[in-house]
């Protein structure tokens, strides 16, 4: 009874220091100290043990109170499956759950996964509008629409005109943010042309053309509710979110209902790392195979071409970063205001860091920088 008191008060003693400082005041770098087991299913280890250069934590920790970083809300790592550093700055804290907006994205692919799993869905090959032939005319119709895969969604490269980082773009995310039936607004998306300037699917690495697009995003999502016949905040909690012990979620809805699978859930920056540590582990959480290993291996490889620096998978970005002896290639969720929960397969690494720096261009250049410059460099 005393051990389970005396664990009881060290964990809240950590709980209110990790917490600390207040909401809107930056944290002063503080002396390591290894996470706590909070009785969430996580195990935690000593990260000098284990050869991390803290100091460079430590480094990341000034940066971030000198201002470097705005907006940082909490970082926590994990290294061969266990928590090895978790700290939290201005107003951020182990009971938060932070809103990181398009990292959703990842997680949808996840779901996706799961009903392909359970037999819900034939595969990534099946047509997307076979799944709604009630909502039947739909406009711009097209042969590249029957065509159109759940492959296609998934890797960012469908045939509609639809780029959110173009603000006239017919299928730009804020237009459908306003329509009455998001569901409508994507299927009815016009096919997109390709100006001379422009590389088409054909002569484009992996044979498809990228163009970000938050619709097919959620229109994966609306995709799993028909297949599975339940709202996919409830499938979430079923196929993926309790088997990992994760309790606190929110998730968001559409104008006409349907759940959000494009951006907006929230969750606590421990439950992050479990997604992201599902995903190092092929799939599997404490020996439990909660998605299939096929699914996790087809979701981290490189089927797109996003930028010059950066590829894409099934709603995972893949960087690569500089490293002594070369590059180093971690995959990510990633969402708006410099959100991430960056992957390493082959060193069992997973890195979470939320933040709250909405539409600022450079936020996810700094996060990229916080992850490269000092995880990386503080790792044994």
């Amino acid at each position: 009874m005393r051990r389970s008191l005396l664990l009881i008060f060290l964990a809240m003693s950590h709980v209110a220091h990790a917490a600390e400082p207040s909401a809107g005041a930056p944290a002063t770098p503080d002396a390591y100290r290894p996470p706590l087991p909070m009785q969430d299913g996580w195990q935690v280890a000593d990260a000098r043990r284990g050869g991390w250069r803290v100091e460079r934590l430590q480094a990341l920790e000034a940066a971030i109170a000198k201002g470097d970083y705005p907006g940082v809300t909490s970082i926590v790592v994990a290294h061969q499956g266990k928590l090895v550093y978790e700290r939290y700055f201005n107003g951020g804290g182990p009971d938060v759950l932070n809103d990181t907006r398009s990292a959703t994205k990842s997680v949808t692919a996840l779901l996706l996964g799961a009903a392909i799993d359970q037999g819900h869905i034939q595969g990534a090959q099946a047509p997307v509008y076979a799944y709604f032939a009630d909502r039947q005319p739909w406009q711009n119709p097209s042969p590249r629409k029957q065509r159109m895969t759940l492959e296609d969604l998934l890797t960012m490269s469908s045939a509609w005109e639809c780029d959110d980082e173009n603000s006239v773009s017919a299928g730009n995310e804020e237009r459908m943010y306003v329509s009455e039936d998001w569901t409508r607004f994507a299927l009815d998306l016009p096919m997109r042309g390709f100006a001379p300037w422009m590389t088409r699917p054909e002569d484009s690495p992996h044979g498809r053309a990228f163009s970000y697009c938050t619709a097919g995003s959620f229109l994966l999502g609306a995709v799993i509710e028909r297949a599975t016949g339940k709202p996919l905040a409830t499938f979430a909690a079923e196929a993926l979110e309790r088997p990992l012990g994760i309790q606190q979620v929110q998730w968001n809805k559409s104008s006409e209902g349907v759940g959000m699978g494009g951006g907006g859930t929230r969750y606590r920056s421990r439950d992050l790392a479990k997604l992201g540590q599902l995903v190092v582990d092929g799939g599997r959480w404490q020996g439990r195979q909660v998605i299939s290993m096929p699914w996790i291996n087809a979701a981290l490889t490189v089927h797109a071409q996003a930028r010059e620096d950066a590829d894409y998978g099934y709603q995972f970005w893949r960087f690569r970063f500089p490293r002594a002896e070369g590059q180093q290639a971690a995959w990510a969720m990633s969402g708006n205001g410099g959100n991430y929960v960056f992957i390493v397969p082959e060193r069992q690494l997973v890195a979470v860091i939320t933040r709250t720096s909405f539409n600022q261009r450079n936020a996810h250049p700094q996060s990229q920088k916080m992850f490269g410059d000092y995880m990386l460099k503080a790792m044994p």
